[in-house]
């Protein structure tokens, strides 16, 4: 809970949620479903990983929490794409996530390789 990395991937969760508020009624098991596990995904990995004997796991658990933040990219792009948010909506999730991928690509560059 006091790494950074971790505490982002939290105000990406929130921010998630306060944007599934905004697409319409009939996404409830497509996209907002899908939007949801991504978010939820980013700091659950974070703090499996966190949990894990080595450091080859950790970066494992990282690479996956960063997958699932390109995942959510890629849905909130499809969101507006579909016209269902504006880019005004997700200036601060977008935001968030371009902080969220540069701190997980550091943090798993400075993770040294340790069975």
């Amino acid at each position: 809970k006091d790494l950074k990395v971790w505490q982002t991937a939290m105000d990406i969760v929130d921010e998630t949620y306060n944007l599934l508020k905004e697409l319409p009624k009939e996404e409830q098991y497509g996209l907002i479903s899908q939007m949801r596990r991504s978010a939820v995904s980013i700091p659950s990995n974070i703090a499996e990983g966190w949990g894990r004997d080595s450091s080859m796991s950790y970066k494992h658990f990282l690479r996956i929490s960063r997958g699932s933040l390109f995942e959510l990219e890629t849905q909130i792009e499809i969101a507006k794409r579909q016209q269902m948010i504006s880019a005004k909506q997700t200036k601060t999730i977008m935001e968030l996530m371009t902080e969220e991928s540069k701190m997980l690509t550091a943090f798993i560059n400075s993770i040294k390789d340790k069975k």
